[in-house]
């Protein structure tokens, strides 16, 4: 199974121990609501599974995809508290098929402040990591 396989397959069943395999152990995640690259598979893993939480609900759906041999751009669209969130996944992967680095983009600026605001709430449910 390929890495993008897994990806699919971690946010259709939602099992935190798929995720935490496929990402590699100095995973990078950047957004457009965290101002710097959050580094290492705990940090990644912690927002990911966040973002999952607060994006993946029953109106989230991949609306395009664009790939080449390392790496795919996933467009997506979800609606929350009546704001419609459009946005892109850009994910690395290595030669064993684990994420490297993980980029989300979105837009407009109220989904952004939105999900500024969810993500925030979200982390805070989460216990701290300490690495």
């Amino acid at each position: 199974m390929t890495g993008l396989e897994r990806w699919y397959s971690y946010m259709r069943g939602h099992d935190p121990a798929v995720l935490w395999d496929l990402l590699h152990p100095d995973a990078v995640f950047e957004s457009a609501v965290v101002h710097t690259p959050q580094q290492g598979r705990d940090i990644v893993f912690k927002y990911l599974v966040s973002a999952e939480k607060v994006l993946g609900g029953p109106g989230f759906s991949y609306r395009g995809e664009w790939r080449n041999e390392t790496s795919v751009v996933l467009e997506f669209d979800t609606r929350l508290e009546g704001v419609t969130i459009n946005g892109v996944d850009m994910i690395t992967f290595d030669s064993d098929d684990r994420i490297t680095h993980f980029k989300v983009m979105v837009r407009p600026l109220k989904a952004i402040n939105l999900l500024h605001r969810l993500m925030g709430e979200q982390l805070a449910r989460l216990p701290t990591i300490v690495t």
